[in-house]
């Protein structure tokens, strides 16, 4: 990975340049390429990627064809930023095949399936970086509609399992072990899919949310195979971390209590300070590749 100190002002300029444009897109219109629009350009004979990234460009006011520095950016980005996926190979995810999450509403706290329109854009993965430091966001779409679980608080969305979540997760999936402890419920996704392995042998999960806890104890941990192994502690995850973790005896930990990297790099920091009192436990965090990428 490139350090911020080698990258030269033009690039950074370009990746903020990016950031700005795509943080108003999918804040405020990720819906606005319709299907029509994309196969009018697919028919030309090129990917629905190249259509997807046409119809973004032109839309943010870019001239790919006589502006020589739009037709750069667009080269450098969208060429590796764009990804159309396949709604199957998520719907074939183990937790989305056996949990099945009811409507139901519990204090401030909603339960429900959320959807994605079809060619609607959304993060799909953590930031890739360049050799020469371009920080590249991972855009997704789906050609149909795609329902996703999720956790409302106050009519927002909270929580959700959505292909972002599975692919930022899979390292710390596949690498945990032993006794596992997690910071941050959700809806149960990372402990699901780790309570599912057979060299886990427990996992605690903190969680400082009791309307979450209710929701997940009642209507998600009863379809889980192996519940036996998890262990919801109500508490607030710097606390324990302070207090308890180092007394915990556990092998594999995995942090996930923001929502992006804007939220994200402060607590991150914070939690890594208490990696030095567990000398002998692996740590991870969700996205930590993205948020490495402004530190």
């Amino acid at each position: 990975m490139v350090g911020n100190k080698g990258i030269t002002d033009q690039i950074k300029e370009d990746n903020y340049k990016v950031f700005a444009l795509l943080s108003q897109y999918l804040n405020h219109s990720p819906d606005f390429i319709h299907e029509d629009e994309i196969g009018e350009i697919v028919k030309c004979g090129v990917t629905y990627e190249y259509a997807f990234g046409l119809l973004l460009a032109s839309a943010f006011g870019m001239d790919t064809v006589d502006n020589a520095e739009d037709k750069e950016l667009f080269n450098k980005y969208f060429n590796n930023m764009l990804h159309k996926l396949d709604a199957n190979e998520f719907y074939d995810n183990q937790y989305y095949k056996n949990i099945k999450i009811p409507t139901i509403k519990i204090g401030s706290s909603e339960l429900k399936y959320e959807t994605y329109k079809p060619f609607e854009g959304f993060v799909c993965n953590d930031i890739m970086q360049t050799a020469e430091g371009r920080q590249i966001p991972q855009i997704g779409f789906f050609e149909t509609e795609f329902s996703f679980p999720a956790v409302l608080e106050n009519d927002r969305i909270w929580m959700t399992i959505t292909p972002n979540e599975i692919e930022t997760m899979k390292e710390a999936v596949d690498q945990a072990f032993g006794n596992v402890l997690t910071f941050g419920l959700g809806l149960g996704y990372y402990a699901y899919m780790v309570s599912e392995r057979v060299n886990v042998e427990s996992i605690t999960v903190v969680e400082m949310n009791e309307d979450v806890i209710k929701l997940f104890n009642n209507y998600v941990l009863p379809q889980f195979k192996n519940a036996h192994k998890i262990k919801i502690i109500k508490a607030d995850a710097f606390e324990y971390a302070q207090k308890y973790m180092s007394k915990g005896n556990y092998d594999f930990v995995f942090t996930d209590l923001w929502h992006d990297v804007s939220d994200g790099i402060d607590m991150y920091l914070k939690m890594k300070k208490f990696e030095k009192e567990s000398p002998d436990t692996i740590f991870t965090y969700w996205i930590e590749q993205s948020i490495l990428c402004y530190l």
